[in-house]
């Protein structure tokens, strides 16, 4: 078995799906977290470099999780603006528990430096809550499997 049979097979085999999301979310991650770094480090205040963060993995993230995770071919706009605006509300919605949630966890001791980032603890727990509630809400609200009148 070659590289790309345990590829194929990691990313297109029976638990696929769930691999395609994991590893574009590592890459999303790896983004709002970057961003984010850099914004502390620019001397952006930690709640606000979250927030922004948060609305760039946003746009990163509908693209990515559309094309590649959940292999939507819909073209026709109202479907994909109806997907849009789901994806936005569902993100909204965790988006919502993140900006919220970030400085509970950090006024709670996980203000802690990690890598040099003031509050990175926080930030890390945050994400991986959010990140399990978005795959639910794109699976089951948003990338909704379509009939063939919806891909034209």
């Amino acid at each position: 078995m070659g590289i790309r049979d345990f590829c194929d097979g990691l990313f297109y085999g029976k638990h696929g799906e769930v691999m395609r999301y994991l590893f574009i979310g590592a890459l999303n991650v790896a983004i709002t977290w970057g961003v984010y770094a850099a914004l502390v480090l620019l001397g952006i205040k930690p709640v606000y470099s979250n927030a922004a963060s948060w609305v760039i993995g946003v746009m990163v993230a509908f693209v990515l999780n559309k094309t590649f995770v959940f292999g939507s071919q819909t073209r026709k706009k109202k479907t994909v603006s109806k997907e849009a605006t789901y994806f936005v509300a569902g993100r909204a919605f965790t988006g919502a528990i993140n900006i919220c949630g970030f400085p509970v966890l950090y006024d709670m001791g996980l203000d802690l430096e990690l890598f040099g980032v003031d509050g990175f603890p926080a930030k890390i727990i945050i994400s991986f809550i959010e990140i399990v509630l978005n795959y639910l809400i794109s699976k089951y609200a948003v990338f909704v499997k379509k009939t063939d009148d919806d891909l034209q």
